[in-house]
């Protein structure tokens, strides 16, 4: 894959929270020239928009349509999936047309899965900080991880595919993202703005009153910024390209991770901004019950969970983060206000 040869490129996630940096650093790429881009939509108006953006085929469909799912894959050299850690069938469905492409070509198709941080999530509902530190670069650690584990179906099946022998995979496992994404199509207005965690914690503030969390809110996740996020793609995705030994498969594993947040100190920001915007009475965490987890997070504790990594087979790859916890919770005000905006609360 030389910039004299056409790369055939298919990106699932095209105008996501991440994805749509990631795109955006692919056309800007230096070698853009030799890239053949086709990404799956649904809104046929994005689509209109991303033809003149200059993506070279915009498909509108769904990842639920898994043969034409297959049928994109098969026609790739190179899969980004950022679309859903947890769609077994489209990822199956992804697998299944790398295999014919293999089968075709006789190279090796790449393969770039966003996985979750739910997948190093312990049970400590809260109370605690002292958990198992996850070394992207450790396989034997990462295969600990029980096969239960949020996400871990999925990664075991890329894995998997790779040991098969037909493709080469590569799993990007986020932590908690924050942050504004920046960009063109931010700059168009069709890039979802968004991460999960910080809108699940805020609606499910406004629905309780008052900023709440799993236990004391002792646990600690691993966060990372949404623009150095999209940045580690391209730097995985250049690696692969310059070297042929880049880790994959049970090698393939990269946290996307800069600092760390305990929970209560979020959720406290959270609540203060809350208070400020007129939406609540107090800025002080309170601690939801299990009825409270059944109605906002249906059941799951997941937001009382650790998650704790060093990222050091991502930043082998030349990658450097630097945003940092206080400026995630710096974030949380203007985030806090937009969501309100949006949701015309």
């Amino acid at each position: 894959m030389s910039a004299q040869t056409t790369t055939k490129i298919l990106l699932f996630g095209a105008t996501g929270y991440v994805g749509g940096g990631v795109l955006a650093r692919l056309i800007e790429h230096p070698n853009a020239q030799a890239f053949h881009i086709t990404i799956l939509v649904r809104d046929p108006k994005k689509a209109e928009i991303l033809k003149k953006f200059g993506v070279h085929a915009v498909v509108v469909g769904s990842l639920k349509d898994t043969a034409l799912v297959e049928k994109l894959a098969s026609e790739a050299n190179v899969v980004f999936g950022i679309a859903d850690s947890d769609d077994l069938p489209a990822v199956n469905a992804t697998l299944a047309g790398l295999k014919k492409r293999h089968a075709t070509m006789g190279s090796k198709p790449i393969y770039i899965h966003t996985s979750g941080a739910g997948v190093l999530a312990d049970d400590a509902r809260g109370m605690h900080s002292n958990a198992v530190v996850y070394d992207d670069s450790d396989a034997d650690q990462i295969e600990t991880l029980a096969p239960t584990q949020m996400h871990r179906n999925l990664d075991m099946a890329i894995t998997q595919a790779d040991a098969e022998g037909y493709v080469k995979t590569y799993i990007i496992i986020p932590m908690l993202i924050w942050g504004v994404p920046k960009g063109p199509l931010v700059d168009l207005g069709i890039q979802h703005m968004h991460s999960l965690g910080i809108p699940f914690v805020v609606n499910a503030a406004l629905q309780h009153g008052q900023a709440g969390m799993v236990g004391a809110g002792k646990n600690i996740w691993a966060i990372v910024e949404v623009n150095e996020t999209s940045d580690l793609y391209i730097k995985l995705y250049d690696a692969i390209v310059a070297d042929a030994t880049t880790g994959h498969g049970r090698n393939g594993f990269y946290f996307a991770a800069h600092d760390e947040q305990e929970f209560y100190g979020l959720v406290a920001a959270v609540g203060k901004a809350l208070v400020g915007l007129g939406k609540s009475a107090s800025p002080e965490p309170t601690t939801f019950t299990q009825a409270n987890l059944d109605t906002y997070f249906k059941g799951s504790a997941v937001l009382g969970a650790n998650v704790r990594v060093r990222p050091t087979h991502a930043l082998s790859l030349g990658w450097k983060p630097v945003r940092s916890a206080s400026e995630l919770l710096e974030s949380v005000q203007p985030e806090v206000a937009a969501l309100l905006k949006e949701k015309a609360v």
